[in-house]
C-alpha cells in the first residue's frame, strides 16, 4: 500500500484529493495539514512515501517543507501541487530536490501517474515550467546528472557511461531517465545538443 500525506490549506481541495487518491486500490492518504509546520511535524513522524505540498500555506509554506525534507535527508517523494505557475517557485522547488511539480489545473489522471512515476524513481515537472528554465539558461539538472551528460558526450553505451562516473550501471541508468524527463527530451542524444545549445556543459 502506497502512503500519501496531504498539505493544502483549502479544506474542500484537500478532501476532493483525499477522494480522489483512495479511489486507487494500493493507495491510502495517511494524514492531511492545512499549514505547513504541522504537516512537517506529522511527516517527519508518520514517513509516508509520497508528500503532496502546496506551495501557499501558513506556517510554512510547501516549499519551506519540501526543503527542511532535502536538508534532513528524508527518502519520501515530494510533489508540489500548486496553483502558480511561477518560474521562481519551480526553480526554489528543484534546488529543494522534488520529485514533482505539477499545476491544479492539471488532469486528475496526471496526478495518478505522477504519483507512480515517481515512486519508480523518475521525475514529473509541468513541461512549461521547465521551458521557462531553458529560457533562463538554468539547467534543472543536479551536478552529477550535469556530470554523466558531459560524459554522454563522447560515450554511448550505459557501460561505458558507469565506467567514467564509477556508478553501477542501473544507477547510470535512473540518472538518464532523470535527465530524459527534466528536459523533456526523448533520447540521450537529444538531451545532448540541448544541453550544448544552452551552455551547460
Amino acid at each position: 500500500m502506497v502512503s500519501i500525506y496531504l498539505a493544502e490549506d483549502q479544506v474542500m481541495i484537500a478532501q476532493a484529493l483525499q477522494m480522489l487518491l483512495e479511489l486507487e486500490a494500493d493507495f491510502e492518504v495517511s494524514g492531511v495539514a492545512t499549514d505547513g509546520k504541522t504537516a512537517l511535524n506529522d511527516i517527519l513522524g508518520s514517513k509516508p512515501d509520497v508528500v503532496l505540498l502546496d506551495v501557499e500555506m501558513p506556517g510554512m509554506t510547501g516549499l519551506e517543507v519540501a526543503e527542511q525534507l532535502a536538508l534532513l535527508k528524508r527518502s519520501v517523494k515530494v510533489i508540489i501541487l500548486t496553483t502558480f505557475a511561477r518560474q521562481k517557485y519551480f526553480e526554489q522547488a528543484i534546488k529543494a530536490q522534488v520529485a514533482g511539480y505539477l499545476l491544479k489545473d492539471s488532469p486528475s489522471e496526471t496526478l495518478i501517474s505522477a504519483i507512480r512515476s515517481v515512486l519508480a524513481g523518475q521525475t514529473v515537472y509541468e513541461s512549461r515550467l521547465v521551458q521557462g528554465m531553458f529560457a533562463a539558461e538554468t539547467p534543472p539538472l543536479t551536478k552529477r546528472e550535469l556530470e554523466i551528460l558531459q560524459v554522454m558526450q563522447s560515450v554511448t553505451t550505459t557501460k561505458e557511461i558507469a565506467e567514467r562516473v564509477f556508478l553501477a550501471e542501473g544507477t547510470v541508468r535512473n540518472y538518464i531517465s532523470a535527465i530524459l524527463s527534466k528536459t523533456g527530451t526523448a533520447t540521450r542524444l537529444e538531451a545532448v545538443m540541448l544541453a550544448q545549445k544552452n551552455g551547460w556543459i
